[in-house]
């Protein structure tokens, strides 16, 4: 099983995507696990105790050197990291084996590696791997000094914050773990797969044309079949 563990300051931005569909079902089948840390809990007043009113949990402040904007402090995410890490390895009961845990963090950052299937298949191979999401102008980067971790951009662009990569990310990775698609021929990338799909009824009608599925679809004769896919991938 795979534990995602989700440093963000938006919890709840995660929960329509993952309790629904594949990603809700991998939870229920005990093949993923999805746990998240708030910052904002790991905030520390100026009397040294915990954090309690809206202004002491506040966790972002203004960056040396100037500019616009506000940065995540350092402490608040590190501690968050902390949390999530835990121990090394995890021991059961006296007829289980100990488990050791395979870590991986994750740094969210427009100059990051692009995110890929290739990465997301590396990545399957860990047991816990720690999403950190950042917001405002980013994280103070001492965080990344503090503990090792992947840079990663969802793409060649920026977004508001690092959640909707999170769960590109849990997306990507859950659906190549076994047993979470039902078949594994269902992940498209790694078969002969078109960009374009069709199914019944072969043909329907719309504003009085009439549009039919490819005749080479309906031959019966995979070789080609596979031919034409390959072919229309490649365009």
């Amino acid at each position: 099983m795979i534990t995602f563990h989700i440093i963000s300051l938006f919890p709840e931005s995660f929960e329509s995507y993952l309790n629904a569909s594949i990603v809700k079902r991998a939870q229920e089948r005990k093949l993923i696990a999805v746990k998240h840390y708030n910052p904002r809990d790991f905030a520390v007043a100026k009397n040294g105790k915990k954090a309690k009113t809206y202004a002491e949990r506040r966790v972002d402040n203004r960056p040396y050197g100037g500019g616009p904007g506000m940065v995540m402090e350092a402490m608040p995410v590190i501690k968050a990291i902390e949390k999530a890490i835990g121990k090394k390895q995890e021991v059961g009961s006296r007829k289980q084996v100990v488990r050791k845990r395979k870590i991986k963090i994750i740094f969210f950052s427009p100059a990051g590696k692009q995110f890929s299937n290739q990465i997301a298949e590396s990545f399957k191979k860990f047991t816990d791997i720690v999403l950190v999401c950042g917001r405002y102008e980013g994280i103070d980067a001492r965080v990344k000094k503090a503990f090792p971790m992947t840079d990663i951009s969802a793409g060649p662009y920026v977004l508001t914050g690092g959640e909707l990569p999170a769960m590109i990310v849990i997306d990507s990775i859950t659906r190549r773990i076994p047993g979470v698609l039902g078949h594994d021929s269902s992940i498209e990338e790694l078969r002969v797969a078109s960009p374009d799909v069709y199914t019944r009824p072969e043909v329907i009608t719309y504003k009085g044309k009439k549009l039919r599925v490819p005749k080479i679809l309906l031959s019966g004769h995979h070789a080609k079949m596979d031919e034409w896919k390959t072919n229309r991938k490649e365009r």
